[in-house]
Parts: C-alpha cells; sequence; structure tokens
C-alpha cells in the first residue's frame, strides 16, 4: 500500500475506491419514492454470489473502504480523537438495509454498470448525474414482462447507457464545456430557439437575468430525468429516442415546457420564476410533447 509508483495496483485499487464510493452514494439515493431498486433481483450476478469464488460484492468492498477511514481529529489541549464516520454521519450505510447473503438489490446492478462504464472509460470515469441517466434505462429492461428479457437486464442496459454516453458524454466533460459541443453551447440554444419561437418570453427572461444554467443545465444533462416521475421520463424518452435529431428535438421540449407556462413567467418576478423553473409545475408530459411537436414543425 505504500509503493508510490502511480501504476501500482494499490494506486488503482485507491483511486478506484474514490470513484466507487461516490457512485455508491448515488445510486442508493436512486429514486427515493420507489422500493423497486431496494428490492433483491430475480437474476443475482452468480460469480460473486458463488461461495466458491473469491469475488466480494462492490457494497462489500464498499463497507469496508468506509468502516477502515477514520476521521483523526485533535482538539487544542493534544488529546487525539477517533471516530469512524459510520456513527457520525446520519445519511450512512446503517439506514439502508442490508440483503442477506445470496441477493443483490437492484442498485446494486446499477452501481456495477456505471463502476465498470467508469474504468473502461477511464478519460470520463463517473460524474454525478450518470446514476440518473442509467436508472430509467435499467428500471425498463428489469420490469420486463418477458422474463428472458429481464434475465439480461444488465448486459442490456450496460450496452444501451454505453451507446447513449457516447452520444452525451461531452456534457459531463467539464474541460468542454465553452466548446461547441459542450454544456454552456448547447443552453445558449435553448434561449436562441426560445427567441426564435417567443421573443416576449425570451427578453423577459433576459430583462431578469435568469440565465439558462440556471434551470438548463439540470434538464439537458439528466435528460429531464430529474423533473418528471419515472414512468414519464420514460414516454419522454421514448419520444426523444425516436427522434432522428434527438438532442435538438430535446432542446425544441425545453422551449415546450417554457412556454407552456409563459404566462405565470410573463407575470412573475425573479424568485417566483426561479422557483417555477427549478422545480417544474406541469406534470402532464404528453401536453409537453404535443407542443413540442408544433414547434418542430413551425420551422
Amino acid at each position: 500500500p505504500l509503493n508510490p509508483n502511480p501504476d501500482s495496483r494499490w494506486n488503482t485499487y485507491f483511486k478506484d475506491n474514490e470513484v466507487l464510493l461516490q457512485i455508491d452514494k448515488d445510486v442508493r439515493r436512486l429514486y427515493p419514492d420507489m422500493a423497486f431498486f431496494q428490492r433483491p433481483t430475480d437474476y443475482p450476478c452468480l460469480l460473486i454470489l458463488d461461495p466458491q469464488n473469491e469475488f466480494e460484492t462492490l457494497r462489500k468492498r464498499v463497507e469496508q473502504t468506509t468502516l477502515k477511514s477514520q476521521t483523526v481529529a485533535r482538539n487544542r489541549s493534544g488529546v487525539t480523537n477517533v471516530s469512524s464516520p459510520l456513527k457520525t454521519t446520519p445519511n450512512s450505510l446503517n439506514e439502508y438495509e442490508v440483503l442477506p447473503n445470496g441477493c443483490e438489490a437492484h442498485w446494486e446492478v446499477v452501481e456495477r454498470i456505471l463502476f465498470i462504464y467508469a474504468k473502461l472509460n477511464p478519460g470520463i470515469a463517473y460524474v454525478q448525474g450518470m446514476n440518473e441517466i442509467v436508472g430509467p434505462l435499467y428500471y425498463t429492461f428489469a420490469t420486463d414482462p418477458n422474463s428472458e428479457w429481464k434475465e439480461h437486464a444488465e448486459a442490456d442496459t450496460f450496452f444501451c447507457f454505453t451507446n447513449l454516453m457516447a452520444e452525451i458524454r461531452d456534457n459531463f466533460i467539464k474541460s468542454l464545456d465553452d466548446s461547441q459541443c459542450g454544456i454552456t453551447y448547447k443552453m445558449e440554444k435553448v434561449y436562441s430557439t426560445l427567441k426564435e419561437k417567443d421573443v416576449e418570453l425570451y427578453l423577459k427572461l433576459q430583462e431578469q437575468n435568469i440565465k439558462p444554467q440556471f434551470f438548463a443545465f439540470r434538464w439537458l444533462t439528466l435528460l429531464l430525468s430529474q423533473e418528471f416521475l419515472l414512468p414519464d421520463v420514460i414516454r419522454i424518452w421514448d419520444s426523444l429516442f425516436a427522434d432522428d435529431k434527438r438532442f435538438d428535438f430535446l432542446l425544441l421540449v425545453c422551449c415546450a415546457m417554457l412556454t407552456l407556462i409563459r404566462d405565470q413567467l410573463l407575470e412573475g418576478d425573479f424568485t417566483l420564476n426561479m422557483r417555477l423553473l427549478q422545480d417544474y409545475p406541469i406534470s402532464d408530459v404528453h401536453l409537453i410533447l404535443k407542443k413540442a411537436k408544433e414547434l418542430q414543425d413551425s420551422k
């Protein structure tokens, strides 16, 4: 463990642990209002759960890493206090129901998908928010009524997630933020599209200095997955992925969301409008998609 060589296996192990702890924290709070991700999967990874093998689950690895890390605090009189973070953190591992051996929760499968993706793609690794992208994909495959398809939910999700990330990975790379393929350019595109479709609303938002990064950053990077309930997210993605120019259509969906609350936005002040945009009030996604299609056809 003390080997200073950056290529040492220990160094890789510790670096991987940093990524894994972040993934673990994020996947445990995936759709907290749904019990699905906390439930055991019918198709756990047999390779890991077989007692004959020496492989350990990622959950075990996280628990070991967290238990071993201790906070050392020295007070002014020189007395050293050693405390385990497990005892001091309110949202610790203890709050989650630990499944018996031989079981694997759905969130653990999502954790493995993200960890393996991070290992295979060191250039981007794992960025917070990817858990919100993989969640709806995995849920769709893992709840398939056909059990033969459901059995391969993990592999299918990994394949689709990798393909989807190939298209949207630039949104997650900070160094590309201000480039033409980065997220800043896309956020500004939402406003330039809005200016084209509804100049009055555009000028109102400009006048109140409501920048697109205040709300469109989350809308675009997470493909609206945090703005709606999971079944509605799946419905939006259905239209999004069916469109050849899917990310141009996403811009139109964002514009549709703005124009559908234009009266409230035109009347509201900065505080009220920020609340509307960060906690979007319309839950009828069919209405939003219909409006987005109208905007698309009006070009």
